[in-house]
């Protein structure tokens, strides 16, 4: 025979522990959570849903080295069809990798 106490919680929690627990009676419901939530250590658990700043900027410098050779690979695509590259697109391009150049190093400092 266990031991039962009385809870006393809040309206708005009682309403969200009956629209999640399903089949489950409120304590078990009650107890599912808690042991889910006890068993994973709390550094563990912000590892898994956020990156550190290394990681982010990592992914940036990927993601900017990506649109670089995704840009020259059009122009060298463009060249090799034997078409003339006009000033105006070389400008362009320029211009838009001095941008990224320009975020990445506002961004990192």
């Amino acid at each position: 025979m266990s031991d039962k106490r009385m809870l006393v919680v809040d309206a708005d929690v009682v309403r969200k522990i009956d629209e999640n627990r399903g089949d489950m009676s409120r304590s078990d419901f009650l107890n599912f959570l808690i042991d889910s939530n006890l068993k994973e250590e709390p550094d563990a658990k912000l590892a898994q849903k956020y990156v550190d700043r290394e990681e982010f900027e990592h992914f940036v410098r990927g993601i900017k080295e990506l649109l670089r050779n995704f840009l020259d690979f059009f122009v060298s695509y463009g060249m090799e069809l034997g078409e003339e590259p006009k000033e105006k697109t070389f400008e362009e391009l320029t211009k838009k990798l001095q941008t990224f150049a320009a975020e990445g190093k506002a961004r990192s400092k």
